[in-house]
């Protein structure tokens, strides 16, 4: 059977890997609120190894492998924190071999991280707020206000966590004033580059560029 293409009309294919429950119902509001514009699948998370099991997918799965010359973006949404630092170098050899997968323009890879919890990118939906979130205990403090104006959040509970992105206008203006302080930090710019999202994973600030994603579905939207 042929390989599939894709005509210069259709819509941008994007594959997103999440790592938790929370993400992949957070994906799927997307999904339903870009669907206009964007064609996004976004498997069930099988384990924490999200950047092995993406390669894997496209190296041994043929639902993946054959469709790599019409996916258009891949997005990894995840978590960053000091415990994964030392992979960083791994990751982005998988970046560069997804990136290789369709030969004319390659895939753009996007990583989608928010510090140490999602619970900090879903705050962000209601106020501007940049504390440390690294520890237990600071991670604790980012779900004790979250649950101030979602008192019925849960990790994992879809309905809440699609209830909260309705709010993600609010979410992209707070994330983005908080990335834009960084570069006082040293972060290299604000452009998503290599050196920038490795900059991001190492030193662990806090931070949340899931606004990026949404940045991209809106200009789709701008340009149909």
């Amino acid at each position: 059977m042929p390989r599939p293409t894709k005509t210069r009309t259709e819509k941008p294919y994007i594959i997103v890997f999440c790592e938790g429950e929370s993400e992949q119902a957070y994906t799927d509001f997307l999904k339903k609120e870009f669907q206009d514009v964007a064609s996004i699948k976004c498997p069930k998370p099988k384990s924490t190894s999200l950047f092995e099991d993406a390669k894997d997918k496209f190296a041994k799965d043929k639902s993946y492998r054959d469709y790599a010359e019409v996916t258009d973006e891949i997005w990894f949404f995840f978590d960053v924190e000091t415990k994964d630092i030392v992979f960083w170098d791994n990751r982005l050899k998988i970046i560069k071999y997804l990136r290789a997968l369709r030969k004319k323009q390659g895939i753009k890879v996007r990583l989608l991280m928010t510090s140490a919890c999602i619970e900090y990118w879903l705050l962000l939906h209601y106020e501007l707020y940049n504390p440390s979130v690294q520890t237990v205990a600071e991670k604790k403090q980012i779900m004790n206000k979250l649950l101030k104006h979602e008192a019925h959040y849960k990790k994992g509970n879809g309905e809440i966590t699609k209830k909260i992105a309705q709010h993600y206008p609010t979410a992209m203006d707070n994330s983005k004033k908080v990335l834009f302080r960084l570069l006082q930090e040293g972060m290299p710019g604000l452009e998503d580059t290599d050196e920038r999202n490795q900059w991001l994973c190492q030193k662990c600030l806090t931070f949340s560029n899931a606004h990026e994603a949404i940045e991209y579905l809106q200009s789709l939207q701008k340009n149909k």
